[in-house]
């Protein structure tokens, strides 16, 4: 998508979008043949796919396998190849933690490492937020040279380490191998400029380390995506609209609010969300409700859990619907397939109902179906015009 031409393009409007992002909706035939979506109760997304349009999206191209962060920019409508944001940084801004010129920011996962130093649980058990905090309290005791450091909980075993100094790079190495069984990495330069910023990093963990090793489950700890602060044109400024972010988790609030949403706090469940979607309805033309569930399960390998968490954002989806946007978008920013327990490259079903629909003759909300729909196989960043001309949010291009 060209921005500029966007920027051209878009224009006022009464009309109200809402996206909703089932993280990790994607999955791969369990042992009945079919998806972890389909296996589910949709009934409501079934009606609303047999009057809207279907299709499918690679998040960033065929063949790569996204994070959270290129999947959740796609889906705004920027290139993720372009606007490549860390963890970090999404991890940052998602708890508030204003970075600085001068910062660099990585999140971290408490872990469990086994008696050979081989992780055994990258997310030690899923630590409660409370003691990942406690964990935190301690790590801030680590001084670094000539650098302050800060060490924050997210949520769960999440946490959010910053450097602050001048000359600092994010030209590092990630010392999480995204798998068990395998030692935690060395975090060294991949470019000259990073070769300090890596010694420090190196010994931060070791001390980190030292200090934790006799805390099972929380005997360790992984790096991941160095950032800093990223520029990126504001979304409201792009589409000529007010634009909310509803989510749980503080990664999605973060790579939200990066694009210049404002994050409505006070979600802790799905039905916490679709309140505050209700109580703010008036105050924004534009709504992103992001759902975690799926993804968490399909993270741990579970298809059941999977499954279920689809079924239960189905059985709230009416809720939203008799809200009566004009446009509603259901799709995931990956997919997670409960069969591989991680993120993966496979498209990711889109759902597109509401104003202006051509609607097609797919009757299912699926995997199976949406690779035959009216919306055909788009890449993500293309998805964003789509729905807002869907809404009457794009000028005629030309005479």
């Amino acid at each position: 998508m060209d921005l500029d031409l966007i920027r051209r393009l878009s224009q006022p409007h009464t009309s109200k979008v809402v996206l909703c992002v089932l993280d990790g909706l994607g999955g791969l035939p369990g042992s009945r043949g079919r998806t972890e979506l389909e296996e589910a109760d949709t009934k409501n997304l079934d009606r609303l796919a047999e009057a809207g349009s279907l299709g499918r999206t690679y998040p960033v191209g065929p063949g790569i396998a996204p994070g959270s962060g290129p999947g959740h920019m796609a889906l705004f409508g920027y290139d993720p190849l372009v606007f490549d944001i860390g963890r970090g940084a999404l991890e940052g801004t998602g708890i508030g933690f204003k970075l600085g010129p001068n910062d660099i920011a990585a999140r971290g996962n408490l872990c469990t490492l086994g008696p050979d130093g081989l992780i055994t649980d990258r997310r030690a058990g899923r630590l409660a937020t409370e003691r990942t905090a406690e964990v935190c309290a301690r790590l801030r005791e680590i001084k670094l040279p000539g650098v302050e450091t800060f060490v924050e909980p997210v949520q769960d075993q999440r946490f959010l380490l910053v450097l602050r100094g001048e000359g600092l790079s994010d030209q590092l190495v990630e010392t999480d191998p995204q798998h068990e069984g395998m030692a935690p990495i060395i975090a060294t330069a991949t470019a000259p400029e990073g070769e300090r910023t890596a010694a420090l990093v190196q010994q931060w963990v070791k001390a980190a380390e030292a200090m934790l090793k006799d805390d099972v489950p929380a005997n360790g700890l992984l790096l991941r995506g160095w950032s800093p602060r990223p520029e990126i044109p504001p979304f409201p400024e792009l589409w000529k609209l007010r634009a909310a972010a509803i989510t749980v988790y503080p990664m999605y609030r973060g790579v939200a609010e990066l694009c210049g949403m404002t994050p409505i706090p006070g979600a802790h469940t799905y039905a916490e969300e679709i309140a505050l979607l209700k109580e703010h309805w008036d105050e924004y033309d534009f709504f992103f409700l992001h759902y975690k569930y799926a993804d968490s399960a399909g993270e741990d390998g579970d298809f059941r859990r999977k499954q279920d968490a689809i079924s239960a954002f189905d059985e709230l989806l009416p809720q939203i619907v008799d809200l009566k946007p004009n446009v509603l978008i259901v799709t995931g920013d990956h997919s997670t397939p409960a069969t591989m327990a991680s993120h993966s490259w496979h498209t990711v079903p889109l759902l597109i109902w509401g104003d202006n629909v051509r609607a097609d003759d797919m009757h299912q909300f699926s995997e199976t179906l949406s690779r035959n729909g009216e919306l055909g196989t788009l890449l993500a960043k293309d998805m964003m015009p789509v729905a807002m001309a869907h809404a009457g949010r794009l000028a005629r291009y030309g005479a």
